[in-house]
């Protein structure tokens, strides 16, 4: 795993890294080989016409060409197998390799271009020995000659510039530019914010199957720190509902990255009132529209007997689940339901006091409500401590890990801990060369190690009550199969304190995935049915 040195310096790619790339290389070369080799003999007999010498000569050199080419890749494949991650020693032969593939490119590219040149020169052969001949050839010097293929096939047209031509032409057609357009004229509804084309209300309206006169507000406007949401009136509940959008544009993911801990000004007595600063600030400026706006007074106004509701999922339950603890001195009967919620959210105090009006869903093995700095940390140290553990090559880990993802099984049982040895190996600096490891940096003392460094990141929790919603059957590597049965039931922050690696840990975050599990939840009348069912009525409106 350490980065080689070639060249006089060090680059990020290791010698156990070359395994997947030179086989590919190998199987390209090979049948390149044997292509040629069978061409070859094939026809050798019909190379004695003007000019068949020099094509002789170029399929007998080109064939102890590739030769050596395979030879070499094979040994870079075979060097590059041996070790683990962290014993590079049983591949410092890799640097020598490398010189002699990168050696090698030149005469291939040198009879590459001489046999381009032949080949433009018009010689009269055989048309399938020819035929055959210029395929290798230009296959082998589309990359190396460009020029020289150029006046070789002048009359040949690339097909990016047809592509090109096509699509410039497409986009300037009146019938592409209409199909932009998810109606022909603009909205006449004016509480719809900043959807041009009305697109996104459309589709909002057929989701929830609600009406015009539901929706009290909805904004599209979309920034960093400004997430877009929706107020409607759900009156089969009684409620208005604010609902906050989730990660969906590279806006919304550097409001998720601003991760640190910014104080909250709350009216409220609390100590530590101290949140993830990306999402405050986002429910910040939800709250402002609310209220400064007179969004919410407007949405009472048409509807006072209702209560508030504030439903998100993923950044938007964040967003949510503060906005519930901005606005619940004004409005005490709030509740917040947040689906799939990060985990470096609140305080420890701030997570106590939303514990009577927030609730969190979270499915399975869904990454997010287990994602903060210091679960990160947690994981890279786990990490580093099975990677100083690992007696396999990296190769065979990563197809493991493939396995493991589309077809299942069990993972190895391999250890992921260190005895008192490996963990005073770690003190060193972290996949050096052997040079490294038997020369400490000046700058570099024990108590710089990755294992033992304290976190200097306060410990953020998730909002309100947890619902874990657990599969107790299985349902196909993608969560895909409608046989899954699930079961929900009241638990602790702590049950999330660690980051799990699975086949599941991103598709559990998915929407559609939770409200799949919650509709079979309600369906079963398994536990806490009241409370999912809630969430999946106002998930359905998100």
């Amino acid at each position: 795993m350490p980065g080689m040195v070639l060249f006089g310096r060090r680059w990020s790619l290791a010698s156990d890294d070359l395994v997947f790339p030179g086989s590919f290389e190998l199987f390209l070369r090979v049948l390149s080989w044997i292509a040629s080799l069978t061409l070859y003999l094939v026809h050798r007999r019909k190379l004695d016409c003007p000019g068949g010498v020099l094509l002789s000569t170029y399929l007998i050199v080109l064939l102890v060409l590739l030769a050596v080419i395979i030879c070499t890749v094979l040994a870079m494949v075979c060097v590059s197998m041996r070790g683990t991650i962290c014993n590079p020693g049983p591949r410092k032969s890799m640097a020598k390799l490398l010189y002699v593939r990168l050696a090698l490119f030149l005469p291939e590219m040198v009879w590459a271009s001489l046999g381009a040149i032949w080949v433009a020169k018009g010689i009269q052969c055989d048309k399938t020995v020819l035929i055959g001949i210029m395929t290798t050839v230009i296959v082998r010097t589309q990359t190396w000659c460009p020029v020289i293929l150029q006046q070789a096939l002048p009359y040949s047209t690339s097909n990016r510039t047809i592509s090109t031509t096509a699509w410039s032409l497409r986009r300037s057609s009146p019938t592409f530019q209409g199909s932009l357009s998810c109606r022909s004229r603009e909205t006449e509804y004016d509480a719809v914010e900043e959807d041009q084309h009305n697109c996104h209300f459309a589709s909002i309206l057929k989701t929830t199957g609600l009406q015009y006169r539901d929706f009290i507000h909805i904004s599209f406007h979309d920034k960093v720190y400004e997430l877009p949401f929706i107020v409607v009136l759900d009156h089969r509940k009684e409620a208005v509902v604010v609902a906050v959008r989730g990660t969906m544009s590279v806006q919304d993911v550097l409001t998720d990255l601003s991760a640190e801990s910014e104080n909250l000004e709350l009216d409220i007595e609390l100590q530590d009132c101290v949140a993830h600063k990306g999402i405050a600030q986002a429910a910040r400026y939800v709250y402002h529209r609310l209220v400064n706006d007179g969004i919410l007074s407007q949405a009472f106004s048409v509807a006072p007997e209702y209560r508030l509701v504030l439903v998100g999922h993923s950044l938007g339950a964040g967003a949510a689940a503060l906005l519930a603890i901005m606005l619940r001195r004004t409005y005490p009967q709030v509740r917040a339901y947040a689906f799939s919620p990060p985990r470096g959210l609140l305080s420890k105090s701030l997570y106590e006091y939303s514990k009577d009006f927030i609730v969190s869903l979270i499915l399975g093995m869904d990454v997010i409500p287990r994602l903060s700095v210091t679960n990160m940390e947690d994981l890279k140290r786990r990490i580093l401590r099975v990677i100083a553990n690992c007696n396999k090559p990296k190769y065979k880990i990563l197809l493991h890990g493939c396995w493991y993802g589309l077809f299942g099984g069990s993972p190895d049982n391999s250890p992921t801990e260190l005895d008192e040895s490996n963990q005073r190996a770690l003190t060193q600096p972290l996949l050096g060369e052997q040079s490294l490891l038997t020369r400490c940096s000046p700058g570099y003392s024990p108590s710089d190690s990755p294992l033992d460094s304290p976190t200097k990141y306060p410990t953020l929790y998730p909002p309100g009550r947890i619902i874990h919603l657990e599969e107790e059957s299985g349902s196909g590597r993608f969560g895909c199969c409608s046989a899954a049965r699930y079961r929900a039931r009241w638990a602790h922050e702590a049950e999330f304190g660690k980051i799990l690696i699975g086949p599941k840990m991103l598709t559990d975050h998915l929407p559609n995935i939770l409200n799949q599990a919650l509709d079979k939840v309600v369906a079963d009348r398994t536990a806490c049915v009241s409370c999912p069912g809630q969430g999946g009525s106002h998930a359905a409106v998100a």
